[in-house]
């Protein structure tokens, strides 16, 4: 593990944070956000159920997927940008790596 300075460290734990509480409220307003509102997206269908009992059975699960690869996606851009990414190189052909 490489040594950061403590600006950058700084930086980069408030990136992840910000990314992880975004993350976390658009979690929250689609699981929960049909619980409250169900009497009212119960006029609208989708894929044949009304919204809301698609989105409690599966759309709030395909969401949290979705919100997981965003986060990988994210994440890793946060560590470019912070310099926290070690770059290894391919063995070159017939040669393996060595602790």
């Amino acid at each position: 593990m490489k040594k950061i300075d403590k600006k950058i460290a700084d930086a980069y734990f408030h990136a992840r944070v910000r990314l992880i509480g975004v993350l976390l409220v658009i979690w929250f307003i689609v699981s929960f956000g049909m619980v409250l509102f169900a009497e009212t997206l119960a006029q609208y269908t989708f894929n044949g159920f009304p919204l809301h009992y698609f989105m409690g059975a599966q759309g709030s699960i395909i969401v949290f997927i979705l919100l997981l690869f965003v986060n990988a996606y994210i994440s890793d851009r946060i560590d470019e940008k912070y310099n926290l990414v070690e770059r290894k190189s391919k063995p070159a052909k017939g040669q393996s790596f060595q602790s």
